[in-house]
């Protein structure tokens, strides 16, 4: 998680500050959570001088695309894929960024100018470093062979959002239909994990032991990071305990969470005049 931090850090620093338009304002936050989510802000706000002008967040790839998601899967292991595996590692990657998907929502309508009810998940592409490690012939997704960044196989640079943020993937074979927003990256072996604007890194073996439950907790916690949630090391809000995005303490997306979530809409969605 210092990874994620270190890397989105540096993207803000590089990023092209943008002020803010004035849009108006929905905050129906719970009173006892009212103080500590202002701390929260204001240490966010302390930690990232160029908040503002980050634009790779989860929150941007969904407008850019006006409403989905594509991933990669990085099979950073050597255990066979067959087609019913790859299914559910698609199908159960959808439940969990479903969840904080809903957190935007408040009957049934998207909170605070939220715009999309629903925000579909697809993964377009695989990357492995031995094609024989998946055991399917049909072309449903795209399949990277031993195109090795950070010692583990990625799917093409050329499709990737995070190498290409200005929403333009000359170099993608499929184009913008087969591009890619973030990369679920499963390392055999791993603990734990890391997360940003690129998307998330956890174990192979934890994600696929994990496939049925209802929240695969380490996925949700660094899905939080892609759109911006800090982690929670070295400090802990006034009136709050167990969380999220405080690793360790919760299993699932508390309260606290959703309303940080919308916090973090609610600060950002003035750049698309919402």
């Amino acid at each position: 998680m210092f990874l994620r931090k270190t890397i989105l850090t540096i993207a803000m620093l590089m990023a092209v500050p943008a002020t803010p338009a004035v849009a108006a304002d929905q905050w129906t936050p719970p009173s006892n959570l009212v103080r500590p989510l202002d701390e929260v802000w204001r240490h966010v706000e302390s930690t990232y001088p160029n908040l503002y002008g980050f634009r790779n967040y989860g929150w941007d790839q969904i407008m850019a695309n006006r409403g989905y998601i594509n991933y990669c899967v990085r099979w950073d292991s050597s255990q066979p894929v067959s087609p019913a595996l790859r299914d559910r590692v698609h199908a159960a990657l959808s439940r969990q960024f479903k969840k904080w998907m809903d957190v935007q929502l408040e009957n049934g309508q998207g909170y605070n100018n939220w715009p999309y009810r629903e925000v579909p998940v697809k993964v377009v592409g695989w990357a492995v470093r031995d094609r024989n490690t998946l055991q399917w012939t049909d072309n449903s997704v795209d399949i990277y062979v031993n195109d090795i960044r950070e010692n583990a196989p990625q799917c093409s640079e050329g499709c990737g959002r995070f190498f290409n943020q200005n929403g333009q993937y000359p170099r993608c074979p499929g184009g913008v239909a087969r591009h890619y927003d973030m990369s679920l990256w499963l390392t055999a072996g791993m603990g734990g994990g890391f997360g940003g604007d690129w998307g998330q890194r956890i174990g192979s073996e934890y994600y696929v032991n994990s496939l049925d439950n209802d929240n695969i907790h380490i996925l949700l916690h660094e899905i939080g990071h892609s759109f911006g949630l800090d982690d929670f090391y070295d400090w802990t809000p006034t009136g709050v305990c167990c969380f999220l995005m405080k690793a360790g303490s919760a299993a699932h997306i508390t309260e606290f969470d959703k309303w940080m979530f919308r916090d973090f809409w609610r600060h950002l969605k003035n750049r698309w005049g919402l």
